[in-house]
């Protein structure tokens, strides 16, 4: 029911007027009480006239304020490093590259962001006590209970090394396993251990570790398969492999005589092929030397074979011409040779003795010729 507030406060203000006048009143109504509007309700119009106020639409402005804010929240940016996981209600629908997108608001739907690209490290006997740092004494701690190994020669060996690994399948590492440096460290223990279990001591302590480091990596890459942890082993790397301090010393020196051993077989390896060549280079030399004196000899004496037959053919055509002509050959090369003449007259060698120089030219060609002349005119 709407009430004439008007009318009401109308009759209110004549009522007393009429009262005091007494001409035409009527006694019950001047008997009657005053009307008490304050007890009468008020108007149920009211609050909808004022919520259609220009106060009262401010609300409703605010609440689609607040609802488009909500509805921008879904957007976000992946960055090139990342790839986005989107869940809704907690369940994985899509996978998204990087660069912006837009997922339907919290509490509908969420996304995380892994970096795939970025390099992961595990360490496995030790932990590095700063960031950065490199593997040094007195910047590590050592962890005994996992560097401590058995080789397959039952041989104990501190063995301490480092995983580097990123993230393969976002999926698989966000929901497959929790906290996934833990697995992947404990999962790298594992495969060392098998691996130093099938090598022998001094295969790990000295060339044997590239193999170690290979087998290992392959090893911890089909762990992490088969326990779809999403992760991709990069390397796997020995920081240090030593025996336990009781018997350091003692393997010290057997690696000391294993390094003089390969040193000195090296030494000898390179004299051997220093030295080899060499002969080889002497012992042609000499064939070839022998082969060439042999070539000579042989020509040579086939040529005179061939200049006797020659002469003796001419000898006995005409024997006097040439026995005249062979001498005078001959004594032309001894005088022609000889340094010193001596000529004696014919018959002097068989009243006089001879002196000549022989102590002078002894052992000498021009010394041989002047005996021989000296001999060849006291024949004469």
């Amino acid at each position: 029911m709407n009430w004439d507030w008007d009318k009401l406060q109308e009759k209110r203000q004549r009522q007393p007027r009429n009262n005091s006048g007494g001409n035409g009143g009527n006694d019950n109504d001047n008997n009657r009480p005053p009307i008490d509007f304050d007890k009468f309700p008020k108007d149920p119009l009211r609050k909808v006239r004022e919520f259609n106020a220009p106060g009262g639409k401010s609300l409703w402005w605010i609440a689609g304020g607040v609802v488009i804010l909500w509805l921008l929240s879904g957007i976000y940016i992946v960055n090139p490093d990342e790839q986005g996981v989107v869940l809704r209600f907690g369940k994985y629908v899509r996978t998204v590259e990087p660069g912006p997108h837009y997922h339907l608001p919290f509490p509908i739907e969420t996304v995380y962001k892994p970096q795939v690209t970025q390099v992961l490290r595990g360490e496995v006997g030790f932990r590095s006590l700063g960031q950065g740092k490199t593997f040094q004494q007195g910047q590590v701690r050592t962890i005994p209970q996992e560097a401590t190994m058995l080789t397959a020669d039952e041989n104990v060996v501190n063995v301490q090394f480092s995983v580097q690994y990123k993230i393969k399948d976002p999926v698989e590492y966000l929901f497959n396993v929790t906290n996934q440096a833990a697995v992947v460290r404990n999962a790298a223990e594992a495969a060392m251990r098998e691996v130093i279990g099938k090598s022998q001591i001094d295969s790990a302590l000295t060339d044997g570790k590239l193999k170690i480091q290979s087998d290992a990596t392959e090893l911890l890459q089909n762990i992490l398969n088969r326990y779809e942890v999403g992760v991709q082993v990069i390397a796997v790397q020995l920081q240090d492999v030593h025996p336990p301090q009781d018997v350091i010393d003692a393997f010290k020196d057997v690696a000391s005589a294993r390094e003089d051993k390969s040193r000195i077989i090296n030494e000898a390896e390179a004299y051997r092929n220093e030295l080899l060549p060499v002969a080889r280079g002497q012992a042609a030399e000499m064939i070839n030397k022998a082969e060439a004196y042999k070539a000579t000899r042989i020509q040579n004496a086939e040529g005179g074979a061939q200049r006797f037959l020659s002469v003796l053919t001419e000898y006995e055509k005409a024997k006097d011409v040439t026995k005249k002509r062979l001498y005078y050959e001959a004594m032309e090369d001894i005088l022609t040779n000889a340094q010193e003449k001596i000529i004696l007259p014919k018959g002097a060698s068989d009243k006089v003795l001879p002196f000549l120089p022989l102590d002078q030219a002894r052992g000498t060609t021009a010394g041989k010729n002047a005996a021989g002349a000296a001999a060849g005119a006291g024949s004469k």
